[in-house]
């Protein structure tokens, strides 16, 4: 799937996945949620209150709740990470566009799929989805060495193996405080929302990952 590196000026998109590229809210996410409060549970000896708690403290303050718990509690991010991302089926919980495809073929340049999503996760999610073969690079928490955005090191990470300009970058995502770290990096940033307001590091937002392709004059245009 990875491909050699590219010359620095080549344009590059980089992808979230989650509630990106698919919907995670109305399925996924919820499970996710629930099975991160039972392993706080379990693992820190809390009630399911405070669990649930100490989950959403972590993921405000931090942008992730594993970060809260490494940093806080010594927590084996695979571990973790293994455990709270099991599903019952999958396939019927992800909710996807079937043109998805279709509009990334469409984009010009290299794409790479830049998630805080662990590896068995995010494969099984690109071949539900069918849109493997549209990345030239996948780079999961592991990858970056558990250190997930909105920290700037996995950013630096994948830009140094990728060697990439950050300048020449278009950074989607759902996540404003992801976006906020790409544009300080000098990144193009696109909003995947289906919100009015536009914060002054968006530089455009779309409802869909599929009306990227609507975008490719502004990109050119920045880039």
């Amino acid at each position: 799937m990875v491909s050699p590196a590219p010359h620095r000026r080549d344009r590059v998109w980089l992808f979230d996945l989650d509630n990106t590229l698919h919907n995670a809210s109305p399925h996924i996410f919820p499970h996710i949620n629930a099975s991160m409060t039972s392993y706080i549970q379990q693992h820190l000896g809390l009630d399911e209150a405070e669990a649930n708690r100490l989950r959403q403290h972590y993921w405000t303050r931090y942008g992730a709740t594993l970060l809260g718990l490494m940093r806080h509690h010594g927590t084996d991010p695979r571990h973790f990470l293994w455990h709270t991302h099991q599903f019952p089926d999958l396939p019927r919980m992800v909710v996807a566009e079937k043109r998805l495809g279709h509009a990334l073929e469409r984009l010009p340049g290299r794409k790479v799929l830049f998630s805080n999503a662990p590896q068995h996760y995010t494969e099984a999610i690109l071949d539900i989805t069918g849109i493997g073969p549209h990345f030239d690079a996948v780079y999961t928490v592991e990858r970056l060495r558990f250190q997930p955005k909105p920290l700037m090191a996995g950013f630096v990470r994948l830009l140094r193996n990728e060697r990439l300009d950050p300048r020449r970058c278009i950074m989607v995502e759902d996540s404003l405080a992801n976006l906020r770290t790409a544009k300080r990096l000098g990144m193009t940033t696109v909003w995947v929302s289906t919100g009015s307001r536009q914060p002054p590091y968006v530089d455009a937002t779309v409802r869909s990952a599929c009306d990227l392709p609507r975008l490719m004059p502004l990109a050119c245009g920045r880039l």
